[in-house]
């Protein structure tokens, strides 16, 4: 291995918390075509056990460190070309660890276009410049004097071009830039001040008309807002250190770099130069330097929170492969109704109108127990839209109709994000080429239902809207972390090989559209597979893709019963020693805890298959084929209260967690727009970070503390004294937002219930930190 490589595995190694050693494993892995979900379950002996949140920051690290690798011998050549090449310049270029500290030392070696320093030394004034440095009790403006010419007409000129070359000697010294770098990250304020005539139109903003905190501290999710508050033109930023103390600490830190040391002429001029340099060139560039890094750190967290409320998500519990009546709810365009049988085939749909102007009541309550007893309805799933508690009262009063003997179904409130993305989606029309657009979406709602994994898939996940601020932040960046997420929780759960859809089976490991594809035609046209290595018959699915996906893929009922599991084909004949040694049947040890009982796991590791993987084999054929998922579980809205000027603080109710920020967590508790539980308010202890208590999806009991109805807030906790008052207001997010009218509405809600309509807007988020909930989205 090369010392560059070895540099890589060493710096990653320390980042991730493994040896080196673990790091070249996985790189090999990873360069020769593996997949993250493939080397985290299949490769633990080759990687000490890495898990896929260590192997998805190594994926990263890696490409960050190979460009940076790749950047230093380009700008090594660049600098031996020019003959510049010093072996102290060498030391510090292969020194530097980050793409900037790089840039900074390349500075001066830069093509760069004319500039006033260029033309000054043109002039000759370069020596007038070091003769000032090299004699400090000299009188500048007499030295000066000597280097008049016909281009330098006075001593100003002369003087002013010294300055200039002594500005850019300043602003390309790596070594002052890194520790002027260092003095704003520990010191600078960020401030932001509303422009003038702005207040109105901004308002939703004025948290952030006059704030001023530490750069280093600052929340992202402030940070965003004010760069969104930025970007709008409602306020101005600044990053500065304090004018009083700060702005001299600065300037003695370039004074440090010329060199001052004394009172003489020489010092005194120098000094205002190092106070000019500052206000001028360096104040700027450590502004943008920065800002650069607030911005990149305020969006790594956006796509942090993106990704963990999408993960919860997709991992919410499914209702199982039960009859569902979907109903997508609408005024005046009606409400759609679709009927999907346990396996999500579309049997029935239907368009009834309850409400204005129609207001056919007695007709849409006749539909709805048609189809419940026809289809044997066990689930009706309600679109969280608009008039969704409208629609839920109507199901509600609908069952009390039903005839005698049938069983009433179960309704439950289902978060609609995306849905109507998917609706007018090209996927869908293919999936649906015979039905209605609209109706499209009330068969997404009850599929979500039954299993939210496999339709949520088929929807891009910034359409999900569990972001925040998911439009402002870089765009290639959250794709590729969210489909991450994606292909990490259909990997976490497997997929029924002869049930999934081509988009679900898109995101099992080694596989892809291409690929996906490929299955299902082969199936449709071959019938279902008998066993995985059936698949090996897909056109164009060879041996590696074969080894990446086929412990993920799921084929149950079928000639090997080891095929219904997450053993790789590759430890078959380890898991039938397992089971020969046991003395019973594959089939009965399942599900039976007590059978492997007496067996130990070391007495079957070999050369090829180590601890790890003995251990998870025998995981899996103690529960073969184990979601990880959890059970399904509803929450019950209280009745009466549908709207938030029913709400009175000291009322106690149950909800679902929709979206959880850095400040606390969003629930719905059924009145057209979730609550704050602020991190203060979500448990009788220190809570740092949200996570550590609820995830999207929980059911949870709050108490209502505050009722803002004007500015659309509503104040809940957690806490068992029922939290007597929302602490640190500076928390909160950006002031008076407008809602989108999309959040979950009320009825029983989805355990796995993060809203975000279907626009494709920044769902919750948006509704508690700002106005971006507008159909565009935000």
């Amino acid at each position: 291995m090369d010392q560059t490589a070895t540099r890589i595995a060493r710096t990653i190694a320390t980042e991730i918390g493994a040896a080196a050693n673990q790091v070249n494993a996985a790189v090999e892995l990873l360069d020769g075509g593996a997949t993250v979900p493939f080397v985290a379950r299949y490769r633990k002996e080759a990687t000490g056990g890495l898990d896929d949140t260590q192997l998805r920051n190594l994926s990263d690290r890696l490409t960050y460190l190979r460009d940076l690798e790749a950047r230093r011998a380009t700008i090594l050549k660049s600098i031996k070309e020019q003959d510049k090449l010093t072996d102290t310049l060498a030391r510090a270029i292969a020194a530097a660890d980050t793409k900037s500290g790089l840039e900074d030392i390349y500075l001066p070696y830069k093509t760069k276009r004319r500039t006033k320093a260029m033309i000054a030394r043109e002039n000759g004034l370069e020596p007038l410049l070091d003769g000032i440095l090299n004699d400090r009790q000299a009188d500048p403006e007499v030295l000066a004097k000597g280097y008049l010419s016909d281009a330098v007409a006075d001593v100003k000129s002369a003087l002013n071009g010294a300055r200039d070359i002594l500005g850019e000697r300043l602003t390309e010294n790596a070594d002052l830039l890194g520790r002027l770098r260092e003095f704003m990250k520990q010191e600078a304020i960020m401030s932001s001040r509303v422009s003038e005539g702005k207040e109105q139109a901004g308002a939703k903003f004025s948290d952030y008309f006059d704030h001023s905190e530490k750069w280093s501290s600052i929340a992202p999710h402030r940070a965003l807002a004010i760069l969104r508050a930025s970007k709008e033109e409602i306020v101005t930023i600044d990053i500065a250190p304090d004018k009083e103390t700060g702005v001299p600490r600065a300037e003695a830190i370039i004074g440090a770099a010329i060199g001052i040391r004394g009172d003489g002429p020489g010092d005194a001029w120098l000094r205002k130069m190092a106070s000019w340099t500052w206000r001028i060139k360096l104040s700027l560039s450590m502004y943008m330097d920065l800002l650069t890094d607030l911005r990149q750190r305020a969006h790594e967290e956006a796509i942090l929170v993106f990704a963990r409320n999408l993960k919860d998500l997709l991992l919410a519990a499914p209702a199982g492969p039960r009859a569902t009546l979907g109903l997508d709810p609408g005024i005046r365009t009606g409400v759609k109704v679709a009927v999907v049988d346990a396996t999500g085939k579309v049997l029935d749909t239907a368009t009834i109108y309850p409400f204005q102007p129609k207001m056919d009541v007695r007709g849409s309550e006749a539909k709805i127990i048609e189809l419940i007893t026809r289809h044997n309805i066990d689930l009706v799933a309600i679109g969280n839209g608009t008039a969704s508690r409208e629609t839920e009262r109507l199901v509600a009063d609908t069952l009390k109709l039903l005839p005698q003997g049938v069983k009433a179904p179960t309704k439950v409130i289902v978060s609609e994000a995306g849905a109507s993305v998917y609706s007018a989606s090209e996927l869908a029309a293919r999936e649906f080429p015979d039905l209605d657009v609209s109706l499209r979406g009330a068969v997404s709602i009850a599929r979500r239902l039954q299993d939210p994994l496999a339709e949520l898939v088929k929807i891009e996940p910034q359409s999900i809207g569990v972001g925040q601020y998911q439009h402002d932040v870089d765009q290639r960046r959250l794709a590729k972390t969210l489909e991450a997420v994606v292909e990490d929780a259909v990997n976490a759960v497997g997929v029924d090989l002869n049930m999934a859809s081509a988009p679900l089976l898109a995101h099992v490991a080694g596989l892809g559209p291409s690929l996906a594809q490929s299955i299902v035609d082969h199936r449709d046209g071959n019938g279902a597979f008998l066993s995985r290595k059936a698949l090996l018959k897909v056109a164009g699915l060879g041996p590696k893709a074969f080894e990446q996906c086929a412990g993920f893929l799921r084929i149950r009922d079928g000639k090997e019963p080891l095929d219904a599991s997450s053993v790789h084909p590759e430890a078959y004949d380890v898991a039938r020693k397992i089971v020969q040694a046991c003395g019973r049947d594959l089939r009965a040890i399942a599900g039976d805890d007590m059978a492997l009982g007496s067996l130990r796991a070391e007495q079957f590791v070999s050369d090829r298959f180590g601890l790890p993987t003995v251990r998870d084999i025998f995981e899996e054929l103690e529960k073969p084929g184990r979601d990880p998922r959890p059970s399904f579980k509803t929450a019950s809205f209280a009745d009466g209260i549908e709207d938030i000027k029913d709400l009175r603080p000291g009322m106690s109710l149950e909800g679902t967690v929709t979206n959880v920020a850095a400040f606390g967590a969003f629930v719905d508790v059924g009145v057209h727009q979730d609550g704050l539980v602020h991190v203060s308010q979500l448990a009788d202890r220190f809570v740092k970070d949200p996570h550590e208590v609820v995830k999207a999806g929980d059911v949870v009991k709050v108490r209502v503390t505050e009722v803002d109805v004007p500015r659309k807030r509503i104040g809940l906790s957690m806490r068992k004294d029922g939290g007597a008052a929302q602490s640190d207001r500076s928390e909160r997010p950006a002031r008076s937002p407008k809602p989108q009218n999309n959040g979950p509405k009320g009825g029983q809600s989805y355990r796995s219930g993060p809203k975000g309509g279907n626009s494709g807007g920044t769902g919750a988020f948006g509704a508690a930190l700002q106005n971006a909930m507008k159909k565009k989205g935000g």
